[in-house]
């Protein structure tokens, strides 16, 4: 009789935890924020990110998780940037609230384009350059010059161009539970 009556209680707990830890539906919101920063330069794709719930998850009246309740984002995508193209890229999913396992959209970031401060960096190295060529040798330097310059540029932007994708600590991303992808740039 005893060896029942524990199993009867045993069952009661464990069918009680599984209704208190109702499953967020489909089409919810999740705001987190980030426990840590992000780097395209140094995360990798499966890392773990403890976050937590920014605001209590409401849907159709019911709460399914408060502010401050635990929540954890892992790194789905990462690529670091390269040195004169193609800026980082990170991307983060939702994947528990509270303990319970959860299925949503993306967040994709993204580093600064290249572009602007390559053609920035290039350019004033040529006009130096010829600048410098004109004064020293006339035509002809300035012609040498240019090309120097413009050298000298390109290795600046080569040596200081990786743009990285960053998600700062305390970042707020809203997630939709069973949803498609967001995208966010990070300039």
């Amino acid at each position: 009789m005893k060896g029942k009556i524990a199993l009867s209680v045993a069952t009661v707990f464990a069918l009680c935890l599984s209704l208190s830890a109702a499953t967020i539906p489909s089409g919810a919101h999740v705001t987190v924020r980030t426990g840590s920063t992000l780097s395209s330069g140094t995360a990798r794709a499966g890392e773990t990110v403890s976050c937590s719930v920014a605001r209590s998850v409401v849907f159709h009246a019911k709460i399914y998780a408060k502010a401050g309740d635990p929540a954890k984002c892992r790194v789905t995508s990462v690529k670091s940037s390269g040195r004169l193209h193609a800026p980082g890229r990170i991307s983060v999913r939702l994947t528990e609230v509270n303990g319970q396992r959860v299925t949503t959209t993306a967040h994709s970031f993204h580093g600064k384009n290249h572009k602007k401060s390559n053609v920035t960096k290039i350019g004033g190295g040529a006009a130096a350059g010829a600048l410098i060529g004109g004064i020293a040798g006339g035509g002809k330097g300035a012609l040498i010059g240019t090309a120097a310059g413009g050298a000298a540029g390109t290795g600046v932007a080569a040596a200081t161009g990786k743009e990285e994708a960053v998600i700062p600590a305390e970042t707020a991303m809203t997630f939709t539970i069973g949803g498609a992808t967001a995208a966010g740039h990070r300039h």
